[in-house]
């Protein structure tokens, strides 16, 4: 067993919270698991693989909610401040993941652990406290039901410290929305896969780090000094630029230009209009401010603010790209304020803006079709109307009248009206904003993501438009050719596995040398970019096994039948050949044409061949 003097770029302890009885104890951090799993999500599926079944109840009092940062969180390696939170999904019943910026992963490592294990369920609401590792259970029933700024600012006004962040749920959390997201300051989401939910399910509803302790560094001083060569190019970076001048909503033009963004519940390649819900638009009429994670020189949030008008709103976050694309090309609404006025509301609600705007979305598209009444849903739905979406966020949240239904989430609202096939969904979770029709990777990317419909376990979109990784032989000629996707997919994959686990930003730019570097510089351990690699392909072979025990099975890699339909414009009626790509990817990773599950000798490659065992 590894001892506390090598454990360099961790605390070395784990918080285990018991919510039924009380009970508060640490651990040690496992670090044989995180020499072989890095931190964040890599080491959480590790540790959560024993605990996790089919028969497990993603919202029972036994489903364990781990928070983990990764080993670069809380030192002085900018755009490294994230923290991973993972369970069973209540949204899609497999493997759930997300990850949240802002401080608060800092701030839990700076009061002394590197992950709170949490389980059972309190009889009433309480706050979780961790200050310079000391740790409180209080009853804060007064905090409940308040909106996520209303329980951020009374945390505050409670504590009054500079050293703290939070993570809170909001009334979808309380209320169990199946995408309901947990919170932080400056608007920064936990949102995918419904873990407010299965923190509301416990009573938990917010969670306080205070601390200023330093996290352990093996070499300090080199790592500043790459630090500060590594920020030299980062910033002189074209795209980083672009991320500071006009955050993620840069890329709203671009992405219609392709074909690429959901216009019209994902019907249609083009929306003449688009241009007055982009990021040069927000610019230019509601921006206000910018905002930024822990150390980060970015800062891509926008701070925007709508002082008069229907949409009033005070300064608050802003949307980016997947925001605008569920919330305003999904029903060709071009009004920005009405799509950042929509935005808010989830924010202040705690919900995910693409599950909760492509279930939106699809009730538009049901009427549309005549599978859904005026009468059930309480209004008429009408392609570029956005104030029905308003009433339908609000009524979700509290699970009120037809909101009920739009809470359980897309796959479930297909199956309650005979229309599956149309259902934009992947293994339960609402696709992201990046098209298939124009970035045929995109298609593998979902279809094979542990999460399900995520854009960040492979972020091919991007090497698809010209980011590339030279280094690792992460290249593509044509983002419209099946030609070598899968394994190109497979291959981003393990990186994204790899920067996922040491919760680095996926803007940040860093070589795979640069981000081995400063892992060893960290840790102690020396790490090439294919150590590293080795590691990425140990994480994602786990969760695909993880995924197996919660009910996998090989015909959930799939896309829902409406992104493979044609469009005319800008993708110029062709559409990706998911099985080819999947044999690709099947073939590149040795896991078997017909179950999806790893081989023996891929099993084996990566060191769990004896895992189940």
């Amino acid at each position: 067993m590894l001892t506390k003097k090598d454990s360099y770029g961790y605390t070395g302890k784990i918080l285990h919270v018991d919510l039924t009885t009380g009970t508060l104890k640490e651990s040690s951090t496992p670090l044989d698991w995180a020499r072989q799993y890095i931190g964040g999500a890599g080491l959480a599926a590790r540790m959560l693989y024993p605990l996790l079944s089919k028969e497990l109840d993603p919202l029972g009092p036994d489903n364990p909610l781990l928070l983990l940062a990764g080993p670069l969180t809380g030192t002085r390696v900018p755009l490294c401040g994230r923290l991973s939170i993972c369970a069973k999904s209540p949204l899609t019943g497999l493997w759930g993941e997300c990850n949240i910026g802002g401080d608060i992963g800092a701030r839990l490592r700076h009061a002394g652990y590197d992950g709170v294990l949490i389980k059972g369920r309190a009889a009433q609401p309480m706050l979780l406290t961790i200050q310079n590792g000391q740790v409180t259970l209080q009853e804060k029933l007064r905090l409940w039901t308040l909106h996520v700024t209303e329980t951020i600012t009374q945390l505050h006004k409670d504590y009054d410290e500079k050293r703290m962040a939070t993570l809170v749920i909001g009334p979808a959390g309380e209320n169990l929305v199946k995408f309901a997201s947990i919170m932080t300051e400056g608007g920064r989401t936990a949102g995918r896969m419904g873990l407010g939910a299965v923190m509301g399910s416990k009573n938990l509803k917010a969670i306080v780090a205070i601390g200023d302790t330093p996290v352990p560094v093996a070499k300090p001083d080199e790592l500043q000094d790459l630090i500060r060569t590594a920020m030299k190019v980062l910033m002189e970076d074209f795209q980083v630029s672009l991320y500071k001048e006009l955050g993620t909503a840069a890329f709203v033009g671009h992405s219609q230009e392709v074909g690429s963004m959901p216009n019209k519940y994902w019907t249609t390649s083009e929306f003449p209009t688009y241009d007055s819900i982009s990021g040069a638009t927000m610019a230019e009429t509601i921006l206000v401010g910018t905002s930024g994670c822990y150390l980060c020189p970015i800062r891509c949030g926008r701070v925007v603010e709508i002082p008069k008008g229907k949409y009033k709103i005070p300064r608050t976050s802003g949307p980016e790209y997947e925001t605008l694309g569920a919330l305003g090309s999904m029903i060709l609404c071009d009004d920005l304020e009405a799509v950042t006025y929509a935005a808010h509301l989830c924010d202040e609600l705690g919900m995910d803006t693409i599950s909760c705007g492509t279930a939106i979305g699809f009730a538009y598209y049901l009427m549309d079709q005549g599978k859904l009444s005026t009468k059930e849903v309480g209004m008429d739905l009408k392609w570029g109307d956005p104030d029905p979406q308003i009433t339908l966020i609000k009524q979700i949240a509290v699970r009120e009248g037809f909101g009920d239904i739009l809470a359980e989430g897309v796959r479930a609202i297909g199956e309650r009206y005979n229309a599956s096939d149309d259902a934009v969904h992947v293994k339960g979770l609402e696709v992201a904003c990046w098209g298939v029709r124009s970035l045929f990777g995109n298609a593998a990317m979902y279809a094979t993501s542990p999460r399900g419909g995520c854009h960040l376990d492979a972020d091919i979109y991007w090497v698809l438009a010209g980011q590339v990784i030279p280094e690792l032989g992460i290249d593509a000629d044509d983002p419209q050719s099946d030609e070598g996707m899968g394994e190109l997919v497979a291959r981003t994959q393990n990186w994204r596995m790899v920067t996922n686990s040491l919760n680095i930003c996926i803007f940040a730019t860093y070589t795979p040398t640069e981000v081995a570097q400063f892992y060893s510089l960290v840790t102690g351990v020396s790490a090439s970019p294919q150590d590293l690699l080795d590691i990425g392909e140990r994480i994602i072979t786990l969760k695909r096994l993880l995924n197996l025990k919660l009910g996998f099975i090989a015909s959930d890699d799939t896309l829902p039948p409406l992104l493979l339909r044609p469009l005319e414009g800008p993708t110029r009626g062709l559409v990706p050949n998911l099985s080819r790509q999947l044999k690709d990817y099947y073939r590149y990773r040795n896991w078997d044409q017909k179950t999806g599950r790893p081989s023996a000798a891929a099993l084996k490659k990566v060191g769990l061949d004896k895992l189940d065992k």
